[in-house]
């Protein structure tokens, strides 16, 4: 059964994002806005769903997705790393946007498309079994208890998720909130559809070398704070 969310029904007022805008841009994030974002943004279909691999100019071997980039650094590093693999990027942010399009620009990165608004409709229009890994680092926790269901990492999130994520791929998490890390292991690990792959406490309470550090996680250490780091594995589907 799919769980697609409805692209026809209003989105509900809580969302999972905070502001959208910070200091204004500079001159030259401005000009780079204006000359790379056209290019590298995309547009949802009015019916249908998405199909990721026809937003390149090559032939990705995967579709990797990272909601919410923040700066943009741990997206560039794995795009620099991976230049056979394709990234859909979504990040409401327009500073984090700009510095994403500078690291771009900087690098000479092909293989990063940009969705700069609300990853739900995004993941409602998504094609199933289309994507062969996603990245959700360091959402904000929401943590009053009133704003908890404004979490990104919550069950119909993860059914969404399912749906569009390959047999075997992997769901990676990011949080440095002691809260929010129970709600994230409560969430996940119930969820059948997905398993947890820590069989020791390294697996989850060290960053693995293929996982690029974000300016949050040097935040989060810098304020004594220990980030936690979580790998989810796509269950295999039933055959009925």
């Amino acid at each position: 059964m799919s769980h697609a969310l409805d692209r026809e029904t209003p989105l509900r007022r809580e969302q999972f994002y905070g502001r959208r805008r910070g200091r204004p841009l500079r001159t030259g994030q401005r000009e780079r806005q204006a000359q790379l974002l056209p290019q590298l943004s995309f547009a949802l279909p009015a019916a249908g769903p998405l199909d990721p691999f026809s937003l390149f100019d090559f032939s990705p071997e995967q579709i990797w997705l990272e909601i919410g980039f923040g700066g943009g650094e741990h997206l560039a590093a794995q795009a620099d790393h991976h230049p056979e693999i394709g990234f859909i990027s979504c990040e409401v942010f327009e500073n984090g946007v700009a510095r994403l399009l500078g690291e771009i620009d900087h690098r000479g990165l092909r293989n990063i498309r940009i969705f700069a608004d609300d990853v739900r409709p995004l993941l409602a229009a998504l094609a199933p079994r289309s994507i062969g890994r996603v990245f959700t680092l360091f959402p904000d926790p929401w943590p009053k208890p009133r704003h908890h269901k404004r979490r990104l990492v919550a069950p119909a999130t993860l059914d969404r998720l399912a749906d569009i994520m390959i047999d075997g791929a992997e769901l990676r998490l990011a949080t440095d909130d002691t809260s929010y890390l129970s709600w994230m292991l409560e969430q996940a690990t119930i969820h059948p559809a997905f398993s947890w792959t820590a069989r020791r406490p390294v697996d989850w309470r060290e960053r693995p070398e293929d996982w690029p550090a974000t300016r949050y996680e040097e935040k989060a250490r810098r304020a004594g704070r220990r980030p936690a780091f979580l790998r989810f594995e796509r269950l295999p589907r039933r055959i009925v």
